[in-house]
């Protein structure tokens, strides 16, 4: 079994790097674990999207 963590500011940008990992290894996944952060920075908001794929 192994982890793979993924961190992107856009949710989108995470859901493609998610589908290409998955699509270049060929793995079988296990789960995946997701979150979101976020804060801000004056008066703009900044978000983290992170996820852990465990697979085999």
């Amino acid at each position: 079994m192994k982890v793979k963590l993924f961190d992107e500011s856009h949710e989108l940008d995470l859901e493609k790097s998610i589908n290409k990992f998955i699509d270049e290894k060929d793995v079988e996944v296990i789960d995946i674990k997701f979150q979101v952060a976020i804060t801000t920075s004056g008066e703009d908001q900044l978000y983290c999207f992170s996820a852990m794929i465990i697979y085999n």
